[in-house]
């Protein structure tokens, strides 16, 4: 059969655009799609990879086709290592079924319980900056969140003596995605007993997550009642009680998995939103600025609640637009073709992979004016209506939107109210910050951040929004 495909950069007759990819991976697909259109095509050796560009194609891929496509073989087996047959990891009639027993552990009732954590906790870090006058931003956010996702999916106090369990498996999913993004930078994974450094490291870390979730889970069965735990608020006690529609529960197996995803997942993309976000404000003190009066003028001297979260509309704007330009989830886990597809006018041939990056969508100007400036004032009601589904995606779409958005904005948008209430940031360094593009959008190096408490904050910033005379 006579492949039409559709144009795109050639590369080396053996090797395709690895070099070129590998050296600037989402700059390139940028200026792939800018260059060659909706649908592109190029090759990584000897992967067909289809980039998409356009809502529409999206969509078809995404929701009216994803039967006919399922995750990339590398995905599955470098991820799977130690994320198991959890929702990112899984595919077809096992992934929908996961999902339903997972979906009730995220209704907007829980989400709001979760809230108080969140508050204090960062206000937790609040009390223990007031010592230091810089800090690493990423580490600090990439912290946070761990503490924040170890309470609110197992119980597990990381200020009290209880946060043993978080800490160690903090570590080993920090240690886990380090040996992954390896392997994707390879692009293979070696078999876990062959004795390379990285998997010692991995087989290291998977046993001391398993060995942690292990205790968690019998420590919880122990307090069964007629076979049924208590619901102590927590994710994990609500994944215990799910029940499908043969009144079945999650095995123990699966357990562990959903944990895994849901602990890698639930701290790594907020903390690098998080890490942008003020990033982006130490860069923009008049957006700052506004994020501050605001604060002022809804919150006053008092903590931000879930009910503050409707009236801090600016402040939700700031983090929307971080992700536009820094979508933690820059790219898309790969999609495979089972079957040859149709998408728009061009046939999809058995076995090649579909690449869809939000960070790809969200800095094209047809759907944002000048995409590179940070503007968090675009978003506003109307304009997200006016935006194509798949425009901005920084959560992924279709069957597999991530369960937890709902979660993350609201964790996103209450520390960064807490925070910004009593400290500003200033970049220690006029070394430029690198986005580092893995498994998630992060900061190469971390951002080495000054901290200023806030009354001086203010008078510095009128100083550097003076006009110059």
């Amino acid at each position: 059969m006579t492949v039409n495909r559709p144009p795109g950069p050639k590369g080396h007759f053996l090797t395709g655009v690895i070099s070129d990819f590998s050296q600037d991976q989402p700059g390139f697909l940028l200026d792939t799609a800018q260059k060659y259109g909706p649908l592109s095509f190029f090759r990584l050796a000897h992967l067909n990879v289809y980039l998409l560009s356009d809502s529409d194609l999206i969509h078809e891929v995404l929701v009216k086709k994803n039967k006919q496509f399922e995750k990339s073989p590398l995905d599955k087996a470098i991820l799977g290592k130690f994320l198991g047959n959890g929702l990112v990891t899984n595919d077809g009639d096992s992934h929908r079924k996961q999902r339903r027993l997972a979906q009730p552990a995220f209704h907007t009732k829980r989400i709001k319980n979760y809230a108080n954590t969140v508050v204090e906790y960062a206000n937790f870090f609040i009390d223990k900056w007031r010592s230091e006058s810089t800090i690493n931003m990423a580490d600090e956010m990439i912290h946070l969140t761990m503490m924040i996702v170890s309470k609110t999916l197992f119980d597990a106090d990381a200020i009290t003596s209880k946060g043993k369990t978080a800490e160690i498996v903090g570590h080993a999913i920090h240690d886990l995605q380090g040996v992954s993004n390896n392997d994707y930078s390879r692009g293979f994974s070696l078999p876990n007993w062959i004795p390379t450094a990285d998997n010692r490291l991995r087989n290291s870390a998977v046993s001391a997550f398993n060995e942690a979730m292990e205790s968690i889970i019998d420590d919880r069965l122990k307090t069964a009642v007629n076979g049924k735990i208590e619901d102590t608020g927590d994710l994990l006690s609500m994944l215990m009680l799910s029940e499908d529609e043969d009144g079945n529960h999650m095995e123990k197996k699966q357990l562990r998995d959903e944990v895994a995803t849901l602990f890698a997942a639930g701290h790594e993309t907020t903390s690098n939103a998080l890490a942008w976000t003020w990033y982006l404000l130490a860069k923009h003190p008049e957006v700052e600025a506004k994020v501050h009066e605001e604060l002022d003028r809804v919150l006053g001297d008092r903590l931000p609640t879930f009910d503050d979260m409707k009236s801090l509309a600016y402040t939700s704007q700031v983090i929307k637009e971080s992700m536009r330009l820094y979508p933690p989830a820059w790219i898309l886990n790969g999609r495979i073709a089972l079957n040859d597809v149709e998408v728009g006018n061009t046939i999809i041939p058995k076995g090649s992979t579909i690449f869809i990056s939000p960070y790809v969508m969200h800095h094209l100007d047809h759907h944002f004016e000048n995409p590179e400036q940070f503007k968090p004032e675009r978003f506003t009601p109307e304009f997200e209506k006016s935006l194509p589904k798949f425009a901005y995606m920084p959560f992924g779409g279709g069957p597999r939107f991530c369960i937890g958005s709902a979660f993350a904005m609201m964790e996103a948008q209450l520390i960064l109210a807490a925070i910004a209430q009593q400290y500003s940031f200033r970049l220690a360094s006029d070394q430029p910050v690198v986005p580092l593009p893995q498994i998630t959008m992060s900061p190469e190096g971390g951002i080495v951040m000054n901290v200023i408490e806030r009354e001086t904050a203010v008078k510095t910033l009128k100083k550097e929004m003076a006009p110059v005379v």
